[in-house]
């Protein structure tokens, strides 16, 4: 149970989660605030590929690096424990390039538990950092591709809330890809964005004590594969067709992300080796913000119970600070890679 709190959160990663009152709130919140702060120009955003823009996901990274910032994301949700705790999760990024192609990543969050028979708790789960190098750019074929280097600093969080007292290491593989080159003009707004990784504990076991009792729990390995399928109407309207639709429906991406995680070895015990959600949701594309809200679906109990909801406030500093936060600190434009 307790190598469960540490791991066991497996729905969120650092951003994500939202739960089903406080959700549908939230969803009718972004929507609403996207009507009132349409733009007539064209959408741009941190992550452009030739003539694709991959949006910006909540439950992972994109193939870009960027200087952006994620504040907030909220997210609300019950999660995977026995018995399931309620979890309310606030928590923020910030992304900044070195250079051109390699960038620094600072994640934190907040959480809230309400557990059943054991009341509320909360704190501030383990710092986050990650350090990212986007090696393909190729704007003809509307492909990214990109590595990280992801670390969570053990001890640095509350273990109210299940932060791990060890530092856990993620090299992950980062893809985006748009269907441009489909011969059917309705498909080719379709776009695909995933990432590989391999979570690993730096230490292989935790040991609690317990008064008179002490106990010994596993710290399992894990492979992370998430993905999110994109339908850009941005790019339905500026380069297949323009059907006349209102310019606020020309900024909508409805997308639907998967994040899943299975334990590899080292296992913490019996029960389900793979956990993750679906998260349907819709994205609005302004040019120095992005508005996204989800449903979050467990694909199983070891994931949660019922639909939880995720929102959150993407800001691109390319656009809103081009010549100080914006840019580079290192390096000024380059030509695009070619690979």
């Amino acid at each position: 149970m307790l190598s469960a709190l540490y791991w066991g959160r497996n729905l969120v990663t650092l951003h994500k989660h939202v739960s089903t009152d406080f959700g549908r709130v939230l969803l009718s919140t972004a929507i609403a605030a996207s009507v009132s702060v349409a733009f007539s120009a064209p959408a741009k955003a941190h992550c452009e590929v030739g003539n694709r823009i991959l949006v910006a996901t909540l439950t992972f990274d994109d193939p870009c690096v960027a200087d952006e910032a994620a504040l907030p994301t909220i997210a609300a949700f019950q999660n995977g424990d026995h018995p399931s705790a309620g979890e309310l999760d606030v928590s923020g990024e910030f992304d900044k390039t070195i250079t051109e192609y390699f960038g620094v990543e600072l994640r934190e969050r907040w959480i809230q538990l309400n557990t059943p028979g054991d009341g509320s708790h909360e704190g501030f789960d383990d710092l986050g950092t990650a350090f990212k190098y986007q090696f393909v750019s190729d704007a003809k074929n509307e492909l990214a591709m990109s590595a990280a280097l992801d670390i969570r600093w053990g001890g640095t969080g509350s273990s109210a809330v299940g932060a791990a007292p060890f530092t856990i290491l993620t090299p992950t593989w980062y893809v985006g890809k748009g269907f441009g080159f489909l011969p059917e003009p309705l498909l080719r707004p379709l776009g695909l964005s995933a990432a590989v990784g391999y979570a690993i504990p730096t230490q292989s076991s935790t040991q609690f004590n317990g008064g008179a009792a002490s106990a010994v729990t596993p710290n399992a390995q894990f492979l992370i594969w998430d993905g999110s399928l994109q339908y850009s109407l941005p790019y339905l309207q500026s380069h297949v067709e323009n059907l006349g639709w209102p310019n606020f429906v020309n900024h909508l991406v409805p997308l639907v992300e998967w994040k899943m995680e299975t334990q590899t070895s080292n296992f913490d015990g019996g029960g389900e080796r793979t956990t993750g959600t679906i998260n349907p949701g819709l994205a609005y594309l302004a040019e120095k913000y992005q508005l996204t809200a989800e449903a979050i679906i467990p694909v199983n109990r070891a994931s949660g119970e019922g639909v939880g909801a995720i929102g959150e406030l993407h800001l691109f500093f390319e656009e809103i600070f081009p010549r100080s936060l914006g840019k580079p600190l290192f390096g000024g434009e380059a030509e695009a890679m070619q690979h």
